[in-house]
C-alpha cells in the first residue's frame, strides 16, 4: 500500500503513462483508464472502467498514448506535475513557505495597480487573481 501512495504521490511519468495508454489499447479490461488514475483524473479512469466492454476506451487510450507522446515533456509536467520551467518544485504543495505567501501576496499587489491604471481589464484581472490564489489553495 505504500508503494502505490508513493507512486501516486510522485512526479509523473510521461513513459509510464504512454506505456498504460498503450496497454490499455491493447487489453482493455481490467487496466482501461488505469493511466487516468496514475495521472491524477479519477473520473476519466471511472468512465474508462465503465465503457471497458465497447472500443470507445481503447480508441480513447490510443488518442491519449499519442497525445502524451506529441506533447512533449515540458507540457506534459506543466499539466500533470504542476511544473513550468519557471517554477521547477510542485506549485501545489501541501504546506507553503513564508516566502512564496509573499511572492504571492505582492504579485497580487501589483496586479491590483495595473487594474487601478486601467492597464488591465477587470476580467484578467480576476483570471490572473484566481491562478495566484489558487497557488495558495
Amino acid at each position: 500500500m505504500e508503494k502505490l501512495e508513493k507512486l501516486f504521490s510522485n512526479p509523473k511519468s510521461r513513459k509510464v503513462a504512454i506505456i498504460v495508454a498503450l496497454l490499455s489499447t491493447i487489453v482493455p479490461w481490467p487496466i482501461a483508464g488505469v493511466h487516468k488514475f496514475y495521472l491524477g483524473q479519477p473520473v476519466w479512469g471511472v468512465i474508462y472502467l465503465l465503457l471497458w466492454n465497447t472500443p470507445i476506451p481503447s480508441i480513447a487510450c490510443a488518442i491519449d498514448a499519442v497525445w502524451y507522446f506529441v506533447q512533449g515533456e515540458e507540457q506534459f509536467n506543466d499539466q500533470f506535475n504542476g511544473l513550468t520551467p519557471s517554477n521547477p518544485y510542485k506549485v501545489h504543495t501541501k504546506k507553503l513557505e513564508p516566502l512564496q505567501v509573499n511572492v504571492i501576496s505582492e504579485g497580487l499587489r501589483e496586479l491590483d495597480k495595473l487594474r487601478e491604471e486601467g492597464l488591465v481589464s477587470d476580467y484578467e484581472f480576476e483570471q490572473k487573481r484566481r491562478k495566484l490564489l489558487d497557488k495558495i489553495n
